[in-house]
Parts: C-alpha cells; sequence; structure tokens
C-alpha cells in the first residue's frame, strides 16, 4: 500500500518510516512531486492536519496522512500552541524558536509543557484523526544533538534527559508523535 505522508521535513519522516509497518510504502510530498509549502493557516492544530491531507488527496489524488503538532505551555496559557514552527517569526528556526520560549520563561516557576501531535488520515476520501500527547518540562537551557524543534528544551515526564538527548528508539516509544502513530498503526491492523 502506497501512502503519502505530508511533509518536506526529513527528520519526521525518518521518526515515521521506523514506526510504520513494512507493508507500507511511505512516500514524501517530495516522493510526489509537491516542492510547495503546504499553508498552515488554521486557528487549530486539528484544523491544520486536516487542510494538508486535503491539499494532498485533492491536489494529487493520493491517499495521504498528515500531522501537525504544537508545544504548549502552561505558563503561557497555551502559546505557542498551533504556532510552534514560526513562533520567533516567519524565518521558522527551531533556534530562534527556542531562544524566544525560553526568553518567554525566564523567571518562571512553572515550566510544565506538552507536546500534542494530531494526525488527520485521508483515505479513499475516509477522514480519520488521531491524536498523541507527551507531557513534560521545559528546561533552563538546551541538551542533546538529536531531534528537532524544541526537542533541546522539552523533557518528557519522568526522564531526566530532554527528547534531544534521547536516543530515537526511546523517543519512539513515548513521543507525541509516536503515540498518535501508533493509533494510525493500529488503525491499519
Amino acid at each position: 500500500m502506497k501512502l503519502v505522508f505530508a511533509t518536506h521535513n526529513l527528520n519526521k519522516l525518518k521518526e515515521v518510516k521506523a514506526l510504520l509497518p513494512k507493508h507500507i510504502e511511505l512516500l514524501s510530498l517530495d516522493d510526489i512531486g509537491c516542492t510547495e509549502e503546504i499553508p498552515e493557516e488554521a486557528d487549530t492544530i486539528e484544523e491544520n492536519a486536516i487542510g494538508k491531507a486535503n491539499y494532498v488527496k485533492n491536489t494529487y489524488g493520493y491517499d495521504c496522512f498528515a500531522d501537525d503538532t504544537g508545544l504548549e505551555v502552561t505558563a503561557l496559557n497555551g502559546a505557542p500552541g498551533v504556532y510552534s514552527a514560526r513562533y520567533a517569526g516567519a524565518e521558522k528556526s527551531d533556534l530562534k524558536n527556542i531562544e524566544k520560549l525560553l526568553n518567554e520563561l525566564d523567571g518562571k516557576k512553572d515550566r510544565s509543557a506538552r507536546f500534542k501531535t494530531v494526525i488527520a488520515l485521508n483515505l479513499e476520501n475516509e477522514k480519520i484523526l488521531f491524536q498523541g500527547i507527551a507531557e513534560g518540562t521545559i528546561v533552563e537551557t538546551p541538551r542533546g544533538d538529536s531531534g528537532f524543534g524544541y526537542d533541546p528544551v522539552f523533557k518528557p515526564s519522568q526522564y531526566d534527559q530532554t527528547f534531544a538527548e534521547l536516543p530515537l528508539s526511546e523517543k519512539n516509544k513515548i513521543s507525541h508523535r509516536a503515540k498518535a502513530m501508533q493509533q494510525l498503526i493500529d488503525y491499519f491492523k
């Protein structure tokens, strides 16, 4: 079975390929000739995921799933949330997003946060949503060289390491994306 994952992000693609059963041939946007950046203009993570999956299905005709992820920080009233990827502005720099986040948390005692991933599946025009949550805290200084996005500052609950310090195999057991992906995988069983 061929299925498109609506992403240009090679890190996400690598994580997801490691999770999917072998009978699913995962294609990226680049594999189907989609070079444009699919807009994320919705007000919620759910709507962004649905919009991307529908765009691929309607424009390219492929069955598709798309995800959207947000980091929700308690002391910031859920920000950056749906704006996580572009939190520091249009440049979409992981480093600048982390810098802004840490500056806004400076002096705050409550550093609790959660990652939320929503996957929208558009398969033979059936549309289904899957959601995964990873609870944790924001550390004061980035740590680790693995991962991407906010991984160097997000320490999952019951771990001493950030996502960026954990091996991918361990992160894939507990991450928000892994939890949502497991629901998608279970759907295909």
